[in-house]
């Protein structure tokens, strides 16, 4: 594997606003999905408080402990049908407690709403129901003498999926022997877009392009991809940690994880910037700390450094996050760009001869579907059944990201990454010139991203294999 993204030769400005931030406190999610803050529900029995860090609009719900507490919100649905409840809560207990949600006074449903460690670690707990057209009463009522939990918000989804936002229903993700696993301790399988590099297009990362990519083109995640040279974080750290910063509240908002992605690529020795790595991610670690959908990627391409090389940076690394974020799961760059050493004539057995010494990381695994087949194609079968693998970046063109695509062989890759619940993120989410942009040319000038029309091949493919709903077990 080669680097694939020279200098542009026009390269676009960065506009410091491209990013329109919804203005109201609730139902801030477009389609079929709204949020609503519990403090701004009825309350009869707890109070509104806001002691406890992590904690999303003005403050939360601390229930009464006593029996017959609740929290009612007025949830409105366009059609009658099935809904997901999303309730974003923290149990600083050592036992569940467990509240009947009932919808305009029916029998109700038994949600457990088990310990999260602390008041300030928040979960969620997931339960379906049937709403009326029309204004629904979605009532949360404690069923034992403790009360309820701390309630911070309701997601309401009444799309067809099934499930509902990812990062709602699977909250703080953990690898779990060779996987990726979800608060319930089940294996999954994110799927995704990574943004192009941020310092030439910003324009693309907006308002109406993330509400498309979550709720028309259903993806679970959003790679945010921090050029450290060629223009982006070195020039002005200020400016970039605080885009940064946007875009992760932007991912939360919709309910998908964040995915920060330090794109060291030039040098490829991560080492190199191992000072402004460590400055970065103590920063972004420390403020978004409480939150359950961050992966912290600590070194996009390593390239001409030894596999020894990027152990010793990332075992320097981890632990700069874990000061910070004791629970984040955090990804490590292979050699050879990425491509467990097979681009730098090495393989896999690099790195399982010689393993990090950390827990709850990944490895990550690039490919270019018309320029990496068989023999990187192997690799990548034989490293997933012995290490935690996540495909942060692929296309479907070569490895420049431009040229024909290979839609035949990059869905052998997909089939593969399906059957091993081995998550994936897609190059790239903008309108460049290239062939593995996916919106057509001039896209990110306006503000329509949903549908097919803007999209060239590569990007009516992926959103295509995108929108089928994801399965994410919860028992």
């Amino acid at each position: 594997m080669a680097p694939r993204w020279p200098v542009l030769p026009l390269l676009v400005p960065l506009v410091a606003a491209v990013l329109s931030v919804p203005t109201a406190s609730a139902d801030v999610v477009a389609a079929a999905v709204t949020e609503h803050q519990a403090e701004s529900a009825s309350i009869s029995n707890g109070l509104v408080e806001s002691n406890h860090a992590g904690y999303t609009g003005s403050g939360f719900v601390n229930y009464d402990n006593e029996t017959g507490a609740y929290v009612e919100f007025t949830v409105t649905a366009a059609t009658a049908g099935p809904a997901t409840l999303s309730f974003r809560y923290a149990n600083g207990t050592a036992a569940g407690r467990p509240v009947n949600v009932t919808v305009n006074g029916s029998a109700g449903v038994s949600v457990a709403f088990p310990p999260t460690g602390a008041w300030s670690t928040w979960s969620t707990a997931v339960a379906t129901v049937s709403l009326a057209a029309g204004a629904n009463r979605v009532r949360a009522t404690a069923t034992t003498s403790t009360g309820g939990p701390n309630l911070d918000r309701l997601a309401v989804d009444t799309g067809t999926s099934g499930v509902g936002r990812p990062a709602d229903v699977n909250g703080q993700l953990r690898v779990c022997g060779v996987k990726l696993c979800n608060q319930y301790g089940k294996p999954i399988q994110l799927r995704g877009m990574s943004t192009h590099g941020i310092q030439w297009y910003a324009q693309c990362v907006k308002t109406a392009s993330l509400d498309a990519l979550a709720n028309d083109w259903g993806a679970d995640v959003l790679r945010i991809s921090l050029y450290v040279q060629e223009g982006g974080y070195e020039t002005n750290p200020r400016k970039f940690t605080d885009l940064v910063h946007g875009y992760i509240e932007e991912a939360t908002r919709r309910g998908l994880y964040a995915l920060v992605d330090w794109h060291q690529l030039d040098p490829g020795d991560p080492n190199a910037n191992i000072s402004l790595a460590r400055t970065f991610f103590t920063e972004v670690a420390q403020r978004h700390r409480d939150k359950t959908n961050i992966i912290y990627d600590i070194a996009n391409e390593p390239n001409n450094v030894s596999w020894a090389g990027i152990k010793s940076y990332a075992e320097q690394m981890i632990p700069v996050i874990r000061a910070q974020d004791p629970d984040g799961v955090v990804f490590v760059g292979t050699h050879g760009w990425g491509s467990l050493g097979i681009s730098d004539g090495r393989s896999e057995q690099d790195i399982v001869a010689n393993p990090i010494n950390a827990t709850n990381f990944m490895y990550t695994f690039h490919f270019y579907a018309a320029s990496h087949q068989d023999e990187y194609f192997a690799a990548l079968q034989r490293a997933a059944a012995r290490l935690p693998i996540f495909v942060t970046e692929f296309g479907t063109q070569t490895y420049t990201g431009d040229g024909a695509n290979d839609f035949t062989y990059s869905q052998k890759y997909l089939d593969f990454l399906a059957a091993n619940k081995i998550g994936w993120t897609n190059w790239n989410f903008s309108d460049d010139f290239r062939s593995g942009a996916v919106f057509k040319e001039g896209t990110c000038a306006g503000s329509t991203f949903a549908g097919t029309g803007v999209l060239k091949p590569a990007g009516v493919w992926i959103r295509d294999r995108m929108r089928t709903p994801d399965d994410f077990p919860t028992s």
